[in-house]
């Protein structure tokens, strides 16, 4: 395997757990433990 396919497979693997992390966190269950700015400041 060519160096630069090794290395955009590597990235591309770490984009991809990246963007699943954030969605896991954005919606999964530390999502609870996120305040919501608009709510705790309301005029």
């Amino acid at each position: 395997m060519e160096p630069a396919i090794a290395l955009n497979i590597s990235i591309c693997a770490v984009l991809v757990g990246l963007t699943g992390y954030a969605i896991y966190t954005a919606f999964g269950p530390p999502a609870k433990d996120l305040s919501d700015p608009f709510e705790d400041h309301e005029d």
